[in-house]
C-alpha cells in the first residue's frame, strides 16, 4: 500500500527475486510518483509539476499490479485490504502509506499562509516570491516530526537566491521559526551549527525553541510571543494516515512503531517510510526522508523473499543514507548518516558544490529509471 518511495523500492525488489506466479500489487490513490525534492525546483522555477510526474502505472510493464484506489480499511485479522471498490486478499503486506499533512491543527494556517510540501501552494509561493519588492518572509516548522528535515532550510536558501536574481533580496527579511533548539535535532549539534552558519550567512535569522500556536492575518502567535510578517511559508504538524489509525495499527496519534526489520505486532504486516516510527535512542527516531524509506523497503522485501524460499530472514535495516542540502545557484552540499553507528548516530555534512547538486538531480534520475 503505497507507490512512495518505500513501495516502489519494495516492489521492485520482490519482483527481481521471486517467480512471475508471485503475485505483487501496489494501491495507490495516485495515479502518479513524483519525489518530494522536486518541489523546491518548482518553487525554483526550474521545474514544472507536469514533466516531473510519473505515471503510477508505468510499473505493470515489469509484472507488477498497479490499482489506483484508495486504501480504506486494512483488516490483519483477515489479511484483507478493503477499497473503496473491493477487497484484497494477502499473503504479505507493506504498509508504505507515508504521512497527512495537518494545517488544520494550526488554527488560522489555511486562511493566513501557505504550506511549503503542499503541491498547489508551491507554485503560489514561487509568483509571490517573485512579486515581492519588501517586506517580511516567515518561514516556521509547526509541528514534529516532519519529513526530509533538511527541506525547510533548502527552501528558505533557495528563496533568498531567488530574491537575489529579482533585486530585491536587500529589501526582504527572512526569519525561520522551529519549536526545536537548533536547526537539525536529527543531525546533532555539530551538522546544526554549520546549517545556522549557512543560514546566516544568506541573512536568514534562525530563531529555535518558538512553538506556533496559531496564525492571524500577518502575525504568528507563538507559545513565547508573536510575530509579523507579509508573507507566511509554513511545514504543518503531520499525522498518521486516518486508514491506519481506524484500522488500529496504532494509538494517540503515533506512528506504527516497529524495529529494524520494520514488522507489525501483526504476522506478515509491514510498515516502512514515514508511516513508520524507528527509535534509535529513547530520544531520537529514524528521521522521515525517501532514502531511509527505500532502504528499510528492500530490507521488508528481502525478508519476504526469504521466507517465500524458506531461508532464514535476517536483513535488518541498516540506517544509512543521506540528504542533499540545496543551497541555491545549482549548488549543494551534502549530509550524510549512519543513525545505527555507536555510541551514537554518526553525521557529517559535505561541504556545498556544484558537483552535490548534480548527484542530486542524478539521484532523481536513477530511482526513475529503476523503479518506474
Amino acid at each position: 500500500m503505497g507507490g512512495g518511495f518505500g513501495g516502489l523500492a519494495a516492489a521492485n525488489e520482490l519482483r527481481e527475486n521471486l517467480p512471475q506466479d508471485a503475485r505483487i500489487t501496489i494501491i495507490d490513490r495516485k495515479d502518479w510518483f513524483m519525489m518530494d525534492l522536486v518541489k523546491l525546483w518548482i518553487l525554483n522555477g526550474t521545474r514544472e509539476f507536469e514533466i516531473s510526474k510519473k505515471p503510477l502505472e508505468s510499473i505493470t510493464k515489469k509484472g507488477i499490479e498497479f490499482i489506483n484506489e484508495e486504501v480504506t480499511k486494512i483488516d490483519p485479522d483477515n489479511k484483507t485490504v478493503r477499497t473503496k471498490y473491493r477487497r484484497f486478499h494477502y499473503d504479505y503486506l507493506i504498509i508504505a502509506l507515508g504521512v497527512e499533512l495537518a494545517p488544520e491543527q494550526i488554527p488560522g494556517l489555511k486562511e493566513n499562509g501557505l504550506v511549503l510540501y503542499e503541491l498547489e501552494d508551491v507554485p503560489k509561493i514561487r509568483d509571490m516570491i517573485r512579486q515581492m519588492k519588501s517586506g517580511k518572509i516567515a518561514m516556521a516548522i509547526m509541528g514534529l516530526p516532519y519529513k526530509c528535515p533538511p527541506a525547510p532550510y533548502e527552501a528558505a536558501l533557495l528563496i533568498r537566491s531567488i530574491l537575489e536574481e529579482t533585486g530585491a533580496s536587500g529589501s526582504i527579511q527572512i526569519d525561520f521559526y522551529s519549536p526545536t533548539p537548533v536547526t537539525l535535532p536529527a543531525g546533532g549539534p555539530q551538522v546544526s551549527e554549520e546549517i545556522l552558519q549557512i543560514l546566516k550567512s544568506k541573512k536568514i535569522e534562525f530563531h529555535g525553541n518558538h512553538k506556533t500556536i496559531s496564525v492571524e492575518p500577518n502575525k504568528l502567535k507563538f507559545e513565547n510571543g508573536e510575530t509579523s510578517f507579509d508573507l507566511l511559508i509554513a511545514v504543518p504538524p503531520h499525522k498518521v494516515p486516518t486508514v491506519v489509525v481506524e484500522s488500529g495499527f496504532t494509538q494517540g496519534g503515533r506512528f506504527i512503531e516497529v524495529d529494524r526489520t520494520c514488522k507489525t505486532s501483526h504476522d506478515h504486516v509491514y510498515a516502512v517510510g514515514d508511516v513508520n516510527q524507528i527509535m534509535v535512542t529513547d530520544k531520537i527516531a529514524v528521521p522521515k526522508a525517501g532514502i531511509f524509506a527505500e532502504g528499510e523497503g528492500v530490507t521488508v522485501a528481502r525478508n519476504i523473499i526469504a521466507d517465500i524460499k524458506k531461508e532464514v530472514e535476517n536483513a535488518i535495516f541498516d540506517g544509512k543514507g543521506g540528504c542533499f542540502l540545496e543551497t541555491g545557484k545549482r549548488t549543494a552540499g551534502y549530509l550524510q548518516v549512519e543513525m545505527f553507528a555507536s555510541p551514537a548516530p554518526l553525521t557529517q555534512l559535505q561541504p556545498t558544490s556544484a558537483d552535490y547538486f548534480s548527484e542530486k538531480e542524478k539521484f532523481e534520475r536513477e530511482r526513475l529509471e529503476k523503479w518506474l
